[in-house]
């Protein structure tokens, strides 16, 4: 019986020790190009991958541009009749590149008649400062002043830090002023038009010494959209007019009802309906009512009224809930008229949601301007380290790039199934056809 062990054929034993080869070699120009960034990398890789990273990317550059100009030109010293253009030297450049401008040659390419210079599409995308605005922003809303943020880049090596350029405090500042101004522009601009919106809060907030009022809208699927950002409060008329004007001619639609919850004085409700006429209902934000209230009171009578009012607020029933805040109303109008009088005005638009007989999460949701000041919280957290608002330009450009970054963290809001029924209920109370079959 033959040995399970035999011994391998000198055919075998030369087949195993002969090395694999590739289905499709690389070519030799290839290969020398790839040993040369190969050592370029581990000559860099002591400063960390990053910097071994950057300097092989900064080469590969280097001929994606020689390689377009061979592509328009034709190859270096091959003359051609009829060729389109021609090689015209090159001159001093810039790539954005981790946060920073490094200085690079860029070459030059004109055309046969001499008539124009043409573009190298490599060096427009390596060059384009989106990238590096999106990171001075990323990097100043992160809290990163412009003083240190040079310190706050990511090591890319000795050499290209040498090539450094748009780093200075002065740089940095007008490249975010310039980020910013045109994030407020967009922000402000952007259309509202293809979205349904269910509800849209107003509040206004402090940015140093300006104040600003913003607009929240939570679409009929729970999810929430910074809307606008003007100059101004919540209890100026107009400022809000000029906001919701704005909002409307953007493309906010009142058509299928929409219910605004706000801070602030009932001539607001007045401004909202002129503009969106009676296909909205205005509620009034409980807490800011309780904080008004009670701010009018000695501190020991605060417990039993804040118990009273909220008492109010449960009871399900309009009616009843409306009884029980005018009767908190009279029992303070004698020893205490200016609380009487901060609960009577706008009492009725307190009681909104009960009336659309919004329960449970939603309820806990609608009932203030929490998720608006949620949203001005992250704004605030954002402009940290801001230390001086020249203006109020600037207060608005902070508040839109806070607003925007803001938007990135939302989840739907609580109670967002009770939606659609809310919608339903809108529509009913304004008489808005359709409710029937809702």
């Amino acid at each position: 019986m033959p040995s399970s062990h035999a011994t391998p054929s000198p055919e075998t034993r030369t087949c195993r020790r002969q090395p694999s080869r590739l289905a499709h070699p690389i070519p030799d120009a290839l290969a020398a190009r790839l040993d040369g960034h190969l050592a370029t990398f581990a000559a860099h890789l002591r400063e960390g991958l990053l910097a071994a990273s950057s300097a092989v990317g900064l080469e590969v550059l280097d001929e994606l541009m020689a390689a377009e100009v061979d592509a328009l030109v034709g190859p270096k010293g091959k003359h051609r009749a009829d060729r389109a253009a021609y090689r015209h030297g090159a001159e001093a450049g810039a790539v954005s590149l981790g946060g920073r401008r490094l200085a690079v040659r860029r070459p030059r390419v004109r055309s046969a008649d001499r008539a124009a210079e043409l573009p190298l599409a490599t060096y427009e995308a390596a060059s384009a400062t989106d990238l590096l605005a999106d990171g001075i922003v990323a990097r100043m809303l992160a809290g990163l002043s412009t003083r240190r943020y040079g310190a706050g880049l990511e090591p890319v090596g000795a050499a290209i830090e040498a090539r450094r350029t748009g780093t200075s405090h002065a740089a940095v500042s007008r490249r975010f002023v310039a980020a910013t101004a045109e994030r407020l522009a967009g922000f402000m601009s952007r259309s509202l038009a293809d979205q349904r919106f269910t509800v849209v809060m107003l509040d206004g907030f402090g940015m140093g010494e300006h104040l600003l009022l913003g607009a929240l809208g939570i679409r009929a699927d729970g999810v929430k959209v910074p809307l606008g950002v003007v100059e101004g409060t919540v209890e100026n008329e107009a400022v809000v007019t000029a906001l919701l004007a704005d909002l409307r001619d953007r493309g906010l639609d009142a058509s299928a009802g929409l219910l605004f919850v706000v801070d602030g004085g009932t001539g607001i409700g007045a401004g909202i309906r002129r503009l969106f006429g009676q296909r909205v209902m205005v509620h009034r934000c409980r807490r800011h009512k309780e904080r008004n209230v009670l701010a009018r009171l000695p501190e020991i009578e605060r417990p039993l009224v804040q118990r009273r009012l909220r008492a109010a607020w449960a009871e399900q029933d309009p009616v009843r809930a409306k009884a029980l805040l005018e009767a908190l109303a009279r029992s303070l109008a004698h020893q205490r008229p200016g609380a009487a009088a901060s609960l009577r005005e706008g009492l009725s638009d307190t009681l909104t949601l009960t009336r659309l007989g919004v329960t449970g999460s939603l309820l806990r949701t609608l009932e203030s301007t929490n998720p608006m000041e949620s949203m001005i919280e992250i704004v605030r957290d954002h402009a940290t380290r801001v230390k001086r608002w020249e203006s109020g330009e600037m207060a608005l450009r902070w508040a839109a790039a806070g607003m925007l970054a803001a938007e990135s963290q939302f989840r739907r809001v609580k109670g967002y199934r009770e939606l659609p029924a809310l919608a339903a209920a809108l529509r009913r109370e304004l008489r808005i056809p359709g409710a029937a079959s809702a």
